[in-house]
């Protein structure tokens, strides 16, 4: 058997190809189903996200081929347009490419922590699907292994690569207790969305959304348990915030130096943090004169990120060494189990070759034949019967000339001529 990994990313095929092969939830079960039947395929994975979509399959079609024609049938598409935008690996390759997946080396944002999520998902529904076996339950298993000593041993994931998660982690380097922070998100679009996601992981409870719209401030302070008011209502509100994060797509700033100065008055001088991610400006930028509101701008925020994103490709190339060698141990192990497959399949054939000449043999004695010409006959094929292959394999490395492979085969079968032969 063969493992294959099939893939279109977000490097190899625009989004509207992606689109096309992505796997619904729906659709992923059916999807399971159908690889289940088709022939030579033993297991299979399928991971499915917004950028990337990949089988991973255990089959003895080692070309990728049929792979191909079947995901292109399933999705109705032309297999030459997926075969264009598509990678196939093969075995170690393979196993390091799931590897990389899972680790967020080969992700959009280098190092982003929820592909390893989405992997496992893929996993868990593969195995509900019952297409996994001890092969893939040893690779995934080993996989999530890899992929969290890859955070834990670089600093893959150490530093804020948008500016959203820059921005909440600027915040919880100014105020040692960041849950403890009461935050005001002015604006309700998917930037502050992000910023929102990154405050809650970090368990800020005290929070608030100001929006034009009410109604889509609503819909975003339902999911963090916030408050709402309108952008008119952020002067008389300014003041109970510490950390104020802004994001809209007004064409004048909305917060002036003026309107926070009184702010840091009602607050008794106790410091505001205040993040501008909007271009044009939300928040005045005389607001940086005041002395106790620090004020950063999307510009501020984006050397950070090019300086993290500097430190994470570092941290990825020690990545990829972990990989390197884990890839290679699975492999090991993996040889290790075909070896041992062989071993008792060799028996297995053995024994039922003997199997089969005993009861030949008792039918003769049953009959009345002679004892001693049954058992002559019956050593006789048995004999033939277990060194039959192995006398054609002899014969094909004399036949091809290999001194080599005829010196290690004499000494396996422990024949004297090949093991004197050796030692002189």
């Amino acid at each position: 058997m063969t493992l294959l990994a099939l893939g279109i990313n977000h490097k190899t095929a625009p989004v509207a190809l992606r689109e096309k092969v992505a796997f619904t939830p729906d659709s992923l079960v059916e999807a399971l189903a159908s690889l289940k039947k088709l022939q030579g395929v033993d297991e299979s994975v399928i991971v499915s996200t917004c950028n990337r979509t990949e089988l991973y399959v255990n089959t003895q079609d080692d070309s990728g081929q049929e792979l191909l024609q079947w995901l292109s049938d399933f999705h109705h598409l032309d297999v030459e347009e997926i075969a264009n935008n598509s990678y196939v690996l093969a075995q170690e390759e393979a196993v390091k490419h799931i590897m990389r997946v899972a680790s967020g080396l080969d992700s959009l944002i280098l190092g982003e922590p929820q592909i390893l999520g989405q992997v496992k998902q893929a996993f868990g529904d593969a195995k509900h699907s019952g297409m996994i076996n001890s092969e893939f339950d040893k690779l995934f298993q080993h996989t999530f292994s890899v992929a969290k000593r890859v955070r834990s041993e670089t600093d893959i994931g150490a530093n804020a690569v948008s500016v959203a998660y820059a921005a909440v982690q600027l915040a919880k380097h100014i105020f040692a207790e960041l849950p403890k922070r009461s935050v005001l998100l002015v604006g309700a679009g998917e930037t502050i969305e992000l910023v929102a996601q990154h405050l809650k992981e970090q368990g800020v409870r005290s929070l608030a959304v100001a929006n034009r719209t009410i109604a889509r401030a609503e819909a975003l302070a339902e999911t963090l348990d916030a408050n709402v008011f309108t952008l008119s209502q952020v002067p008389e509100h300014l003041k109970d915030f510490d950390i104020v994060i802004s994001s809209t797509a007004s064409q004048l700033p909305l917060i002036g130096k003026g309107m926070v100065e009184k702010a840091l008055k009602q607050r008794k001088n106790m410091p505001m943090f205040l993040v501008d991610l909007a271009v044009p400006r939300d928040i005045e930028s005389e607001v940086n004169e005041l002395g106790d509101a620090y004020l950063y701008t999307v510009d501020d925020l984006q050397h950070i990120v090019q300086k993290n994103l500097e430190n994470r490709e570092q941290a990825a190339k020690e990545a990829e060494k972990l990989i390197e060698r884990q890839a290679g141990d699975y492999m090991t192990w993996k040889q290790s189990q075909q070896s041992i497959d062989l071993v008792r399949q060799y028996r297995q054939k053995g024994m039922a070759q003997r199997d089969d000449i005993v009861e030949k043999a008792k039918a003769q004695l049953a009959e009345g034949k002679n004892a001693e010409t049954v058992l002559e006959e019956m050593a006789y094929k048995l004999t033939n019967a277990l060194m039959h292959s192995t006398t054609l394999a002899l014969r094909e490395a004399a036949m091809h000339d290999d001194p080599a492979l005829s010196r290690w085969m004499g000494q396996a079968l422990d024949l004297s001529d090949f093991s004197s032969d050796n030692n002189k």
